[in-house]
């Protein structure tokens, strides 16, 4: 990343040791008023005293953290019921079936494991070993997983 991006023409070329010692306002977007109303607010005058406010650590854990939460037991078993529900329906709004006079089905079908039934399976079963250690997120297996480690 090219820190010019960041902190406004008068620190570029700084090193990161002089922009911890830099006013909150060297950061692009925020003003001198708003750094006094920091500073005012939280007693914060620079960038490096602002990356250490609690508030801010917090915040940015609570924004990484969210982003790999697993859904709760009841969600999860909320969306496995509707998945399995929308798997046993689906050859019904199936044209051919509409046609042929079936309104019912006598016997749920066998289900297929659409997650892996398409090109890019290989793929995305790559990514989310990567990403979560498992491959299964985001279909009924995988929310099943995530609900018998809970």
């Amino acid at each position: 990343m090219n820190i010019d991006n960041i902190v406004d023409s008068a620190y570029h070329g700084k090193d990161f040791r002089e922009l911890i010692d830099a006013p909150i306002s060297a950061l692009c977007g925020v003003s001198a008023a708003d750094g006094a109303a920091l500073k005012q607010a939280f007693g914060v005058s620079t960038i490096g005293q602002f990356a250490e406010l609690a508030a801010v650590k917090w915040a940015v854990a609570i924004k990484t953290l969210a982003t790999a939460e697993c859904d709760s037991k009841q969600q999860v078993a909320k969306e496995t019921l509707l998945d399995d529900a929308v798997e046993m329906t689906f050859p019904a709004s199936d044209p051919i079936s509409v046609d042929a006079g079936i309104t019912r089905i006598e016997v749920a079908p066998e289900m297929v494991a659409a997650a892996a039934d398409h090109q890019h399976h290989a793929k995305i079963t790559e990514a989310n070993k990567e990403a979560v250690g498992h491959d299964a997120i985001g279909t009924s297996a995988g929310r099943r997983e995530e609900a018998r480690k809970v």
